[in-house]
């Protein structure tokens, strides 16, 4: 748990301070790797952490109007319709590797490396918006004669999937939002705050604490061993430049262009969707399940990983049928 914390941590450090280099930057850039060695060391954390899974996945590649989009895919029963997976920063598709045991076998599954990020696939247009990264995955599915999908997606993930539901709801068979940065409500301003001090050239000690009070943490949880996943971020950190936009907050018009049934999860302990993120969305989703997990983080798929295990099948089913309404645990 301790470690999972850390890791969304770096996760979401490494965005913020991303995103801010963005702002500064002279044009449009595209996401690529710039060690040859930290990329062979992501390649091996990858492909070791697959390894844990009952079954391995097949691995395809899509050409999009941006680049080569990489997935893993698992079949089904060939019951339902498919789940398309949008995993945080910096990770690519192996950051549901604690989730995905209990999800195989269910129904198809699709998990991307995102374009544009840390994993195996190819960036070689860049994003001008969100609307646009949102676009290539309408292509991903197109590709794969895929209709809809269930949508799932976590942190900056999350704000990927929300944005592809509200400009493509009739693709979208489900959403699953999983503690989304920005696009419900902004992060708070001590996130900014701590992410500029673990990017300054300060003592470790004090780059530490920024990290473990983003991460709802303890300074050595934040030296601690994380093992393969931290391996894998680690490299990705050091790297592999990002081109990303950054998320912005969807109007209310646009959550209310989502069609499908929704359910939004969030970290009751420590959270970085922001203040009012349940309220809003209970008030412009009447249906949406709304559940604030009271020992969760930001982490919150590893925190849990057990529940979404059972609930997230069922709620894919009863998508399928009629929406469900919400609850706090």
């Amino acid at each position: 748990m301790k470690a999972a914390r850390w890791i969304i941590v770096v996760l979401v450090v490494l965005a913020l301070i991303g995103a801010g280099l963005g702002w500064l930057s002279s044009g449009p850039q595209v996401g690529e790797w710039e060690d040859s060695e930290a990329e062979q060391r992501y390649a091996r954390a990858y492909e070791d952490l697959l390894a844990e899974l009952p079954e391995a996945p097949e691995q395809g590649e899509v050409e999009t109007s941006h680049g080569t989009v990489h997935y893993l895919g698992w079949d089904g029963d060939g019951v339902g319709e498919p789940v398309l997976l949008f995993p945080g920063r910096s990770s690519g598709a192996a950051q549901w590797v604690e989730n995905l045991p209990a999800w195989i076998g269910e129904r198809d599954i699709i998990a991307v490396d995102p374009l544009g990020d840390a994993g195996f696939s190819v960036q070689t247009v860049a994003f001008e918006d969100t609307a646009d990264q949102a676009g290539v995955y309408v292509e991903l599915l197109d590709e794969l004669g895929i209709e809809r999908a269930h949508v799932v997606g976590h942190s900056f993930g999350g704000a990927v999937a929300a944005t592809f539901a509200s400009l493509n709801p009739d693709r979208v068979a489900s959403l699953e939002l999983l503690e989304p940065v920005v696009v419900a409500d902004s992060m708070p301003l001590s996130t900014y705050f701590w992410a500029t001090v673990s990017s300054l050239p300060l003592p470790q000690s004090w780059r530490d604490r920024a990290l473990a009070e983003i991460g709802g943490t303890s300074p050595e949880d934040v030296r601690g061993d994380g093992g393969l996943m931290v391996e894998l971020i680690d490299a990705a950190s050091t790297g592999y430049a990002a081109a990303l936009p950054l998320p912005k907050e969807l109007t209310d018009e646009q959550w209310q262009a989502i069609t499908a049934p929704v359910r939004l999860d969030l970290g009751g302990q420590q959270s970085l969707s922001g203040a009012d993120a349940a309220d809003r969305i209970r008030e412009l989703l009447p249906g949406a399940q709304v559940t604030v997990w009271e020992n969760g983080t930001h982490s919150l798929p590893m925190d849990e990983a057990e529940e979404f295990g059972r609930l997230l099948p069922t709620f894919w089913a009863q998508s399928e049928a009629e929406p469900a309404g919400g609850e706090r645990r």
